[in-house]
């Protein structure tokens, strides 16, 4: 067969089960723009730490000024592109098309530089809380530097607006992002409090209904997941409620929707639980 065939055959393909991005087509949002626009969020949050940049009273205000305008052009186009692609998609829902429309493109993206502050804020309670719980962690900085937890915590409240304003694919594209680099996969729709700790973080799974509350830690391989992977669960609670100052250690697995887990719990390592646990409760063994 020749190369011309070959050819042929990949083309022949692309019009057979689509997913093709050209300019006469409804492109899909591009992943290395995405990732671009996590990493100038990154460096609005934590200025200077995870670059080569040389940074100055002088010209920070440039280096911040130069990401922002970034952030909001890509980010616009990238939004436009997934509404525009989901609106001529036979798996577009209703609610999606009826609730975010072209025209709010920019107004998120800019609404989103806004929220920078409270994001900042957020991840800063975040770091604290490592560094208060984690006797290996020696300073503020380190664990911005080096900790894989915070960066998943980070992405996952960059994540978490976008999805909260409606904003399709893009959300599930940076936590897939994050989660490939770091191994920690926390659905963007999960709602987490204060003063949030993941250590180590390797094998973390957080489902898209989960709830968390303020103050809990989290230890590796732990998995807040569904009862059940149905399709027809969809938009419905499928994930546990973890409340205040909880800690689960490493291997832990907690499903369901109803699963509530109380206040001030602290769930052992490679337990098993699909019912409610009450306030206070220490559980070291499947139940």
């Amino acid at each position: 067969m020749s190369i011309d065939s070959l050819i042929d055959k990949i083309l022949d393909s692309y019009e057979t089960y689509g997913g093709v991005n050209r300019k006469e087509t409804e492109n899909f949002p591009n992943r290395e723009n995405v990732v671009s626009i996590l990493q100038d969020l990154q460096w609005l949050i934590f200025p200077g730490f995870k670059t080569a940049d040389s940074l100055s009273k002088e010209n920070l205000r440039y280096e911040t000024g130069l990401r922002v305008n970034r952030v909001i052009t890509i980010l616009t186009a990238e939004i436009k592109k997934a509404v525009r692609y989901l609106s001529n998609s036979t798996n577009c829902t209703t609610q999606v098309q009826k609730s975010f429309c072209f025209e709010l493109a920019e107004k998120t993206s800019v609404a989103f530089i806004e929220e920078i502050p409270e994001i900042k804020k957020a991840i800063s309670l975040d770091a604290q809380a490592i560094l208060n719980g984690d006797p290996a962690a020696k300073s503020i900085e380190e664990v911005i530097l080096s900790y894989p937890g915070l960066e998943a915590i980070l992405v996952y409240r960059l994540s978490h607006f976008l999805y909260k304003k409606g904003v399709p694919i893009i959300p599930r594209m940076m936590s897939e992002y994050i989660h490939g680099k770091t191994g920690i996969d926390i659905h963007p729709g999960a709602e987490i409090g204060k003063s949030f700790f993941i250590d180590h973080g390797t094998g973390i799974v957080i489902g898209e209904t989960t709830q968390i509350g303020d103050n809990v830690k989290l230890y590796q391989g732990v998995t807040l997941g569904a009862l059940s992977v149905q399709k027809d669960l969809m938009n419905k609670k499928r994930h546990p409620t973890i409340e205040d100052n909880v800690t689960i250690y490493s291997g832990a697995t907690i499903l369901g929707g109803e699963t509530v887990i109380g206040k001030n719990c602290v769930i052992g390592g490679n337990t098993w639980i699909t019912k409610s646990v009450p306030e206070g409760t220490m559980i070291t063994q499947s139940r």
